[in-house]
């Protein structure tokens, strides 16, 4: 069905002038046209010729930046790439305004078709976790391995301490709560940011806190920040209620790719307790819980996760040399898929 709300996306010719956005040490940024969206891509140059690419999407009101920490650890076994969904980071609106987790799977296969990198190990972190279920389900001619931490899947019970989140899916919402917090800095707007996605918010080093505080006050500079914060919550609450094979948990299930799982005991948005679904769903899964970690374990423990991955290689490979078939395209590609977008999601 489609959408009854106009997309909000300013021209281009209007869009304000904002801060370069922040690329560490061995980074770089380049921009991809595609049909539709335009992506910005962060990434790493290859250790050696020859390693296997991995391709790195990020959660809600996150970027690619989330990525910083684990990329240059892995250096060494995969060519790392990280991309900005459309509307956030460094990448404007997609054309039609279509935040659907439809719509965000599809700008990461448009991207992977179009570079021909596949297939790639493939990482998802909340938001980014369901994108990637829905690609390696739909494409897994475009996947080697899937990474998850803390994949927002649909779960019945939500934590409390996820309900503000969830509400801004809400017509209305995020008006009043503009109102409500215009007088706030964006420091004291990381710092919430931070207690609630961290398991040990104290874990934070200055110079990440300064970097994080830069990054919003660049964001709150941008007139589509809080639409495409607003748009992809409710995509994702959509999403949650979608049943049939288009369900999330079913298109784990047809997951082909070996798969990490990584949750964190603390994390605040997506429940420790959903560990044990997401296990049983992934056909071919190992799982990694974290006691101390929060919602962005690649942030907080990077070398756990990056040592976790490397297993996970190393039991691909030994799989690989046994004979394991290769996956292929699944019957019907994202593109395909309805969108649910009767909110505008």
């Amino acid at each position: 069905m489609p959408s009854t709300e106009p997309p909000s996306v300013p021209p281009a010719t209007v869009l304000p002038k904002v801060a370069a956005v922040r690329v560490a040490d061995g980074e770089r940024l380049r921009t991809v046209h595609l049909p539709g969206i335009t992506l910005t891509v962060r990434s790493r140059p290859p250790a050696r010729e020859g390693l296997p690419p991995a391709l790195y999407v990020h959660g809600l009101g996150g970027s690619s930046q989330n990525w910083s920490a684990l990329m240059p650890l892995l250096d060494g076994v995969v060519h790392s790439e990280a991309l900005d969904l459309p509307g956030f980071g460094d990448s404007p609106p997609p054309d039609d305004g279509d935040y659907s987790i439809t719509g965000h799977a599809r700008a990461v296969v448009r991207h992977l078709d179009a570079a021909g990198r596949g297939p790639v190990h493939l990482f998802g972190n909340s938001l980014g976790g369901a994108v990637v279920t829905r690609v390696a389900a739909v494409r897994p001619d475009l996947v080697r391995t899937l990474t998850l931490v803390s994949p927002a899947l649909p779960e019945i019970r939500v934590q409390r301490s996820a309900v503000p989140t969830g509400l801004l899916a809400l017509p209305g919402v995020v008006p009043l709560f503009n109102r409500l917090t215009r007088d706030w800095t964006a420091e004291q707007r990381v710092r919430g940011v931070t207690a609630l996605c961290h398991g040990d918010p104290s874990r934070v080093s200055e110079e990440g806190f300064r970097n994080a505080v830069e990054e919003m006050e660049r964001r709150l500079r941008l007139p589509y920040f809080w639409d495409a914060m607003a748009r992809s919550t409710r995509g994702l609450v959509n999403a949650y209620t979608v049943g049939g094979q288009h369900g999330l948990w079913r298109q784990a299930a047809r997951v082909l790719a070996p798969t990490l799982l990584v949750y964190g005991g603390r994390d605040q948005l997506v429940g420790h307790r959903m560990a044990q679904r997401a296990a049983r769903a992934f056909r071919d899964s190992r799982l990694l819980t974290l006691p101390d970690a929060g919602h962005v374990a690649m942030m907080e423990y990077p070398e756990t996760v990056a040592t976790a991955f490397r297993e996970l290689l190393a039991d691909t490979a030994d799989a690989a040399d046994t004979g394991k078939p290769v996956a292929g395209r699944a019957d019907g590609a994202v593109d395909s898929e309805p969108a649910n977008q009767t909110t505008g999601g």
